[in-house]
């Protein structure tokens, strides 16, 4: 027998061309996803509406196939946090962040991540590779069933009502694994999520952005960090390749094609580096006259090594009332589960470092710090 083919790795489309090549007909795949993603099934005996030699046929060339998980931790919060092994050493996270309107599923994309982003600790410990389709969809499959039984939800309610890829990795790096991801999640025959509900996170590839707003638009969040260009070189590296005039201009092309009628901009506030009046007044001025958009101001999670403090509650209150003056609809993140390494730039950073960047980027930042005149030209 050939490996058995993990059906999770399929979209609808996928998992119909898998399976015409064996003779079975189209809306043998629309029962398929049904079983595995609306009702969590790995037992194919258990479909009782294919047909038995359907059945025995894939119980012989298929399979569903989960990730091991190596942990759970609980946060005080009622944030859960799952660390699932994806082989050679490897391990990715994500995260289930419970509130009062919503579920929230934050999955992860590669192994690692190269932005090298200075404030992120998955950052920090460099890249492996990119997961499969499988792997991202298992991360989501294994959450959406586990709280489903956990919290006693009747058949057909879903536990998680919204996905954002904003867990380790850049998504749009791993284009060709996300896209059938996201098809898969907003497919009405499997999770049927809203556009509007799952969203793409992503430090600024352009090509890729406009890539997306042609293939699948979802919710766009950018990691923005920076007013401007020589500050934002320093704490997100990818700008020197595609800096602000280049990356709003795709912000600008993806939102006539976006459910929301905004683009958001994460901004993580760090004591001293962007957290300034004058950096919000350059990011009033950077954004004057184009497109609608929002802005999340994301506490520092602080991680060893990185050289960097948290900006004060004062200093994110003045920054967000600057920017509430101007007109902007600003929002300060509410820190979840941090007890656990699991906020916002924490995941998986304790797992593996494979570069010599830390140290490097320590000085980097000091030295910045000495200069502050040269950040004043110039974040996932």
């Amino acid at each position: 027998m050939s490996q058995a083919a993990n059906l999770l790795q399929f979209d609808k489309a996928g998992l119909v061309e898998w399976l015409a090549r064996a003779g079975h007909k189209a809306f043998r795949a629309r029962q398929v996803m049904h079983w595995v993603h609306q009702r969590g099934v790995a037992d194919f005996q258990a479909m009782t509406d294919l047909a038995r030699p359907l059945r025995a046929w894939l119980e012989d060339n298929a399979c569903v196939q989960a990730l091991p998980v190596l942990s759970e931790q609980r946060s005080r919060d009622g944030t859960v946090k799952w660390l699932f092994d994806v082989g050679s050493g490897n391990a990715v996270e994500s995260v289930f962040i419970p509130e009062v309107s919503r579920n929230t599923l934050c999955v992860s994309s590669q192994a690692g991540c190269a932005m090298a982003c200075s404030f992120c600790s998955t950052g920090a410990q460099g890249f492996a590779r990119n997961l499969e389709t499988s792997e991202i969809l298992a991360q989501l499959w294994w959450a959406e069933f586990t709280m489903r039984r956990e919290l006693g939800l009747p058949e057909g309610e879903r536990a998680i009502s919204n996905v954002v890829m904003m867990g380790m990795g850049e998504p749009l790096q791993n284009y060709g694994a996300l896209i059938p991801a996201l098809r898969t999640m907003l497919d009405d025959d499997a999770y049927g999520l809203s556009r509007r509900r799952v969203t793409v996170s992503t430090s600024g590839v352009v090509p890729m952005i406009d890539r997306l707003a042609a293939d699948c638009p979802v919710a766009l969040a950018v990691s923005l960090h920076a007013p401007n260009d020589a500050l934002r070189d320093q704490l997100v590296p990818l700008n020197r390749k595609y800096p602000l005039a280049e990356l709003l201009d795709a912000c600008e092309r993806y939102l006539a094609h976006a459910p929301r009628d905004f683009i958001t901009f994460e901004y993580c506030m760090l004591d001293g580096v962007n957290d300034g009046p004058e950096h919000a007044r350059q990011l009033i001025e950077l954004m004057r006259g184009r497109f609608p958009w929002k802005c999340n101001l994301i506490p520092f999670n602080p991680f060893p090594g990185s050289g960097l403090r948290r900006s004060t509650p004062q200093r994110v209150a003045a920054f967000a009332s600057l920017l509430i003056e101007a007109g902007i609809v600003a929002t300060v993140r509410k820190t979840r589960g941090d007890d656990i390494d699991a906020a916002c730039g924490q995941l998986a950073g304790e797992v593996l470092d494979r570069t010599t960047r830390r140290g490097a980027r320590v000085v980097a930042i000091a030295a910045s710090d000495a200069a502050p005149a040269a950040n004043q030209g110039r974040s996932a």
